[in-house]
């Protein structure tokens, strides 16, 4: 008789560089661990060894987001089942020290015994470049609004003569002023030095403000390709409806309920019952950009939507505040964007460059 093959569970504990594997049994006990280059190759080798090991039941992978998206879309590729497994807490880390050996054996143990059981966002499509290019857009926004504030900042001290043309402009208006901007020959040292500033922070701020506009018309074609129906939702944009695709990810019914996505975004309060106290407390986890594309929604609609309007009122009536109604109101949106998001996630569309 043959010996049957033993079922193992792999841990990973991700780095920039490499990643450290861990197996074990289906009971808890460790096999072997091992350290892999975070490349093709070292992929591939990590995959031929813990397939030699055993049936790989499921492999848990740390920062799954991050340093370990490469191996994780790698792993689904192969066909393994992949679970994200979150850092061990800091008291668990300061009762046993921490290694990448004893980080990799934690998050195999951390599979086996159900904690961790998250399904991974796939990274392999239209909501992927989404992610990318919000992502990018907003780091250009915040320059942008850095260089303006330093232009402000240095034309306060500027020569009267620099400072009078240029006052009271708008930041567009000033950055356009300001890129030209001309040395004259009866321009003293500070005043040469001033222009010479004024005008490259000008140029900069202007080129930053084209390339967040190109980035935001390459959002609107994606986001208005992959989901036109959550485009069409009252005080959804572009840039709202890229962050709640984001948080979702290309695999959305990885969320069972809308509750889950609730409790993802950070709107479903969380239970604080002990005894005989029995109340919730707000949310503060979640992710936060998620939850601040349902806060915009929940303003713009404040604004612009009547049944929000009267909803308020209706809540203000019965003793409760404006922020109580703000939370309920992202719940609600919460429930109208889910099954929205699970019905785009299921016609599969390919991925396409915008122009």
């Amino acid at each position: 008789m043959t010996e049957s093959v033993q079922k193992v569970i792999v841990g990973v504990d991700t780095h920039k560089d490499f990643h450290h594997a861990a197996v074990i049994t289906a009971l808890g006990e460790p096999v072997d661990d091992r350290r892999f280059a975070a490349t093709a190759t070292g992929y591939e080798e990590l995959i031929g060894w813990v397939t030699a090991a055993g049936t790989v039941v499921r492999v848990g992978v740390e920062g799954t987001g991050s340093y370990g998206a490469g191996l994780a879309r790698r792993l689904r590729q192969t066909g393994l089942e992949v679970v994200d497994v979150i850092a061990p807490d800091r008291q668990e880390r300061r009762l046993r020290g921490k290694t990448d050996q004893l980080d990799a054996f934690s998050a195999a143990r951390a599979v086996l015994a159900l904690r961790a059981r998250t399904v991974p966002k796939t990274r392999d499509g239209q909501v992927e470049a989404l992610r990318v290019l919000r992502t990018t857009r907003r780091m250009l926004v915040k320059q942008r609004t850095g260089t303006i504030n330093q232009l402000h900042s240095l034309l306060v001290s500027a020569p009267e003569p620099v400072k009078a043309k240029l006052v009271g402009l708008g930041a567009f208006k000033l950055a356009s002023a300001c890129s030209r901007l001309r040395h004259a020959a009866a321009d003293g040292v500070l005043t040469t030095v001033t222009k010479a500033a004024l005008r490259s922070l000008g140029r900069r701020y202007l080129e930053l403000r084209t390339e967040a506009k190109q980035l935001e018309k390459q959002i609107t074609a994606l986001a208005t390709d992959y989901a036109p129906e959550l485009m069409t939702l009252h005080g959804v944009g572009p840039d709202t409806a890229a962050a709640l695709l984001t948080v979702a990810g290309e695999n959305a019914d990885r969320l069972t309920s809308e509750a889950a996505l609730a409790h993802l975004t950070g709107v479903a309060p969380i239970p604080v019952s002990s005894g005989r106290t029995n109340r919730h407390r707000l949310n503060r986890g979640g992710n936060r950009q998620g939850n601040a594309a349902l806060h915009r929604i929940v303003l713009v609609r404040m604004k612009s939507h009547q049944p929000t309007r009267d909803y308020i009122a209706k809540t203000l009536a019965r003793g409760k505040t404006k922020q109580d109604a703000m939370r309920l109101l992202k719940r609600y949106i919460t429930r109208e964007v889910f099954p929205i998001l699970i019905e785009v996630q299921h016609r599969q569309p390919t991925l396409e460059t915008a122009a």
